[in-house]
C-alpha cells in the first residue's frame, strides 16, 4: 500500500471511478457533486473506496499514549 499522500494523483478520481460503477445515483453524484450533507458523506465513501482500489492508504498515526504512572514518575522526578 502506498502511504505517502504526496505521491497520490487523485486529481481525476471522479472520472476514473465512473468506470467502476453503474449506479445512476453514484454517477449523478460524481458528475454533479454533492448537494446535501448526506451526499457529501456518500462522496467521501466513494473516494475512500477509490483509494482502496488504487492501493492508497493514509499512514497510521503515531502512538502518543502514555500512562498516568509514567506521567506521575516524570512529574515527581522533576
Amino acid at each position: 500500500m502506498n502511504t505517502d499522500p504526496s505521491t497520490w494523483d487523485d486529481s481525476n478520481w471522479r472520472e476514473e471511478y465512473k468506470g467502476y460503477t453503474s449506479s445512476r445515483y453514484e454517477l449523478d453524484l460524481l458528475e454533479n457533486g454533492p448537494k446535501s450533507l448526506a451526499q457529501s458523506w456518500m462522496m467521501g465513501a466513494l473516494h475512500n473506496k477509490w483509494m482502496k482500489m488504487k492501493g492508497y492508504a493514509y499512514p497510521e498515526p503515531p502512538d502518543c499514549q502514555s500512562s498516568f504512572k509514567e506521567f506521575n514518575e516524570k512529574w515527581q522526578n522533576s
